[in-house]
């Protein structure tokens, strides 16, 4: 079904199952014979949510070339690839947070936080105060179950359950946010399950909550006119179709929203930011994984880094 402003989801289905999705894919990362992460924590979170064909993939049960190929020919946007492209990613944030922990910055928020373990599974200074930002069932699912792992956060970490649809500014300062101090913001694997417009007033808000001396780093999808939609639904939908052999049916096509959008470079300069934006391929290249053929499904989105 395709999304509408008020849809509900859980992390098995909907846009909820993106974030196991890409969480099983950092269980695959991780287990590669040079990992670019180490995610301890995605397999048992994985396992947790439930649906068996992720808990299979995140096991090792089930491969990535199991997905890739079949009596069709090689998947359009295959997981082998996927999992290079979520490991690449999620190094990006990962290297995010350090540089920006490094120039002095101890207080952090990571938007529509799913199942990242970062406040699990990275190192942060004793004075740092991580916000995360889901809606309230994705908040408690992950705190219980880390808990009944036996695992405890790594800095002074505080949940704020809302949804990034309502109120979630008041939401943010009622935890304790602090906005005259700076500011490390995440928005990873969000932009593009949101409107155009959504977009371009999530941007603004962090702007307008950001102190000089904050950073944001968020990953840009591109605009996609009429005449290419169409192709890249399509795409989505091979891949849809090659996952429902192995038991597992959620068209992706219908959760993201294509058309016209800001591009977030130009965007956020003329908010006064300064931007590097790093495409896929560089960012692969630069944790020594192989780049991506210029039709694969995530190719030519953009990794922005940002500071004002």
């Amino acid at each position: 079904m395709p999304r509408t402003a008020d849809d509900t989801w859980d992390l098995a289905s909907s846009v909820g199952a993106t974030a196991t999705m890409v969480a099983a894919a950092r269980a695959v990362a991780t287990r590669a014979e040079q990992p670019v992460i180490n995610d301890p924590f995605a397999e048992p979170l994985v396992r947790a949510v439930g649906v068996d064909f992720f808990s299979r993939l995140a096991s090792g049960e089930l491969t990535p070339a199991d997905l890739d190929t079949g009596e069709a020919g090689e998947s359009p946007v295959g997981m082998s690839r996927f999992a290079d492209g979520m490991a690449a990613r999620t190094r990006f944030f990962d290297d995010f947070f350090a540089d920006a922990v490094a120039s002095g910055v101890r207080q952090a928020v990571i938007l529509a936080s799913g199942l990242d373990a970062r406040g699990y599974r990275l190192t942060w200074p004793e004075d740092m105060t991580l916000f995360e930002i889901d809606q309230p069932d994705v908040i408690e699912f992950k705190a219980t179950t880390l808990a009944g792992l036996g695992a405890q956060p790594s800095t002074n970490l505080k949940t704020v359950a809302v949804d990034l649809r309502n109120d979630w500014p008041a939401a943010l300062a009622e935890a304790g946010f602090d906005a005259s101090a700076p500011t490390a913001w995440i928005a990873e694997g969000l932009l593009g399950y949101l409107p155009p417009d959504a977009q371009d007033r999530l941007l603004d808000t962090i702007g307008e909550l950001s102190a000089p001396g904050s950073r944001l780093a968020v990953e840009a999808v591109p605009s996609h006119h009429d005449a290419d939609q169409e192709e890249m639904r399509e795409k989505m939908q091979q891949s849809t179709d090659r996952w429902r052999d192995h038991g597992f049916d959620l068209d992706f096509s219908e959760l993201v929203f294509l058309g016209d959008r800001n591009e977030v470079t130009g965007y956020l300069r003329a908010q006064g930011w300064t931007v590097e934006g790093t495409p896929t391929n560089d960012l692969l290249v630069r944790y020594g994984l192989a780049p991506l053929d210029s039709d694969e499904g995530f190719a030519d989105v953009v990794y922005v880094s940002a500071s004002k």
